[in-house]
């Protein structure tokens, strides 16, 4: 199941409602901010969950001129594999491949003048979305909605400010020299003495010398 499904299938726990207004709930309550949402591929969930029984048609809706359009409520079998899935997802950590830590993974193929401006720019983006976590905090707790609903907020807010710590420490590092950025972007990375395996440091990470780590032991050095 993925994540629009998970929104849709939740939506329907709340009442019957057509696509369209699946998407407009979801932009008005800012949850584009947790999923990807668009009309086609919300269209296609919609319909993906019918056809395996998890949601049906109920009837339809008109509004003025425009078509009608097809109420859907979910099922039995949806409610189930709704919390199932839930479950499932805040069970066990699965590794969700975010594209920012690739992008760190790789940033050592630019100049370090450039990573360092880069990264002011988004520490300062960040520093923008923390201000209006907070704001949306205060205007919820002053309202003492019930905070089952909003708890994700806190969640959003502490990965946001936790890398912005972890960047701003980078980020003086590169400044002070303490974070070499050698060699310069298309030296011979090839080069570079042992133990700093570079490009290949992770492959000396076998299972067997994790396994040696956890029970108290060292990484082996190659000769």
């Amino acid at each position: 199941m993925t994540p629009l499904a998970i929104s849709v299938l939740a939506l329907l726990e709340e009442r019957p409602m057509h696509p369209y207004e699946m998407y407009q709930v979801l932009l008005s309550r800012h949850e584009d901010h947790l999923v990807k949402v668009r009309p086609g591929s919300l269209y296609h969930t919609v319909t993906r969950l019918a056809e395996q029984g998890l949601a049906r048609a109920e009837g339809t809706d008109r509004a003025g001129n425009r078509p009608e359009r097809t109420i859907y409520t979910k099922t039995d079998a949806g409610g189930a594999a709704l919390r199932d899935r839930i479950a499932e997802v805040i069970r066990r950590p699965v590794n969700e491949f975010p594209l920012f830590p690739l992008a760190m993974s790789e940033a050592h193929s630019l100049p370090v003048a450039e990573v360092i401006e880069l990264i002011e720019e988004r520490i300062a983006h960040r520093h923008i979305e923390i201000g209006e976590a907070d704001a949306v905090l205060q205007w919820v707790t002053g309202r003492n909605i019930p905070r089952r609903y909003w708890m994700v907020l806190e969640l959003l807010r502490a990965q946001g400010v936790a890398e912005v710590t972890w960047l701003t420490g980078v980020l003086a590092d590169l400044r002070d020299g303490s974070l070499p950025w050698e060699p310069e972007p298309g030296g011979d990375h090839r080069d570079q003495p042992d133990p700093e395996l570079g490009h290949d440091w992770a492959s000396a990470v076998t299972d067997d010398a994790l396994d040696r780590i956890r029970k108290g032991g060292a990484l082996p050095v190659e000769p």
